[in-house]
């Protein structure tokens, strides 16, 4: 029995035949509808590629740095109770490490086109967990 296409190639491709077919035939208001829905179907492929590793690295980052697993949610309201406290504070490596670590695996599902992610994934020599998918 031949399977169907995984989920992300079938986004990838509506994508690319949106993009490189319909878009450029298109002008004024439904040109930008039109990159709107491409750049939600692209959003939806990285998040269904990347957002599950990244959540559970952001979970196990958060259980070292609080010392107990409560759950995700909870866990993120720990983080900024201890940091208003100032019980958590930027001198510290390991919370310097989970905020950049977090946002950077955000950035590359929600922005990974964004020039300061860009020059940040470049600094680290391309070294990030998740770097720019091609759009």
């Amino acid at each position: 029995m031949k399977q169907h296409p995984a989920a992300t190639e079938l986004l990838a491709s509506a994508s690319n035949f949106l993009r490189d077919e319909l878009l450029p035939s298109l002008r004024g208001a439904h040109a930008f509808n039109l990159r709107i829905c491409i750049n939600a179907i692209d959003l939806v492929r990285r998040e269904i590629e990347q957002g599950a590793d990244a959540i559970e690295r952001e979970r196990s980052r958060l259980v070292e740095l609080l010392g107990r697993d409560t759950g995700l949610d909870a866990m993120r309201n720990e983080l900024c109770r201890r940091i208003s406290s100032g019980e958590l504070t930027l001198d510290q490596p390991a919370l310097r490490e989970h905020l950049r670590a977090t946002t950077m695996e955000r950035l590359a599902v929600d922005q990974p086109n964004y020039s300061a992610y860009l020059a940040a994934v470049a600094r680290r020599g391309g070294t990030d967990q998740n770097e720019p998918s091609e759009e």
